[in-house]
């Protein structure tokens, strides 16, 4: 089994830094910010996630939920890969054969709607404790491209300034952790760490020696004997 606990320290810390802020803003802003037990409307907005975080959240389904828990999940997992497709396509399309620009293939994405498969009946998360940094800073006003975003639930106004969590400079981060993650591993293959998956599609990937292109059995700390 890959031993992913060094990387995984540098993220939990990253997560610890965006709790914080998260939290700052919530006792500063108390009307502003709605996030309450039940409200889900983060649950349904459409993103992808980077390598480090795709493997964190798979290894803490596997490792927190049990066997009989996993399986919902896995069964709306693969209802929302094949939801998330539809939507890619659609975007590309937009962008390569309609000639939209990205800013208009983004403003579209925005409004897309489909439900994360961590979302249970009870309207609430199944891997809450292990969400990505995109949910924790849901509710909050964000900035991507120099470009302000804000919850529509939320009482944050549009025109109004408020200080803002820059995403730009936290995916920035992220795309550094899953650099060092490939280095812990032993991976050679550098470009992975640029790789973006939905939620789906990380909880239903095998993150093991194959799935790197590390070869069986081979440590990636031992030493090459001519």
């Amino acid at each position: 089994m890959l031993d992913f606990s060094r990387t995984f320290e540098k993220y939990e810390a990253l997560v610890a830094q965006v709790d914080k802020v998260f939290t700052a803003m919530h006792e500063t802003h108390k009307d502003c910010v709605r996030c309450k037990i039940h409200c889900c409307d983060c649950c349904y907005a459409v993103f992808d996630l980077t390598l480090i975080e795709s493997v964190y959240i798979n290894h803490h389904f596997n490792k927190s939920l049990s066997r009989r828990e996993r399986r919902p999940v896995v069964s709306r997992a693969e209802k929302a890969d094949r939801k998330f497709y539809q939507i890619k396509r659609k975007l590309h399309k937009m962008h390569l054969k309609e000639g939209k620009s990205p800013e208009d293939v983004l403003f579209q994405l925005a409004q897309e709607r489909a439900q994360c498969p961590l979302l249970n009946d009870e309207k609430l998360c199944d891997l809450y404790a292990g969400r990505p940094i995109t949910c924790r800073v849901y509710g909050i006003p964000t900035s991507i491209g120099g470009k302000a975003h804000i919850c529509g639930e939320s009482g944050f106004k549009e025109g109004t300034a408020y200080p803002t969590v820059n995403l730009d400079s936290i995916n920035d981060r992220l795309f550094e952790l899953s650099k060092d993650l490939l280095e812990e591993v032993g991976s050679n293959n550098t470009k992975m760490h640029m790789s973006l998956v939905p939620v789906s599609t990380a909880l239903m990937t095998d993150y093991d020696e194959e799935h790197f292109g590390i070869k069986q059995g081979k440590h990636p700390d031992a030493e090459t004997i001519a």
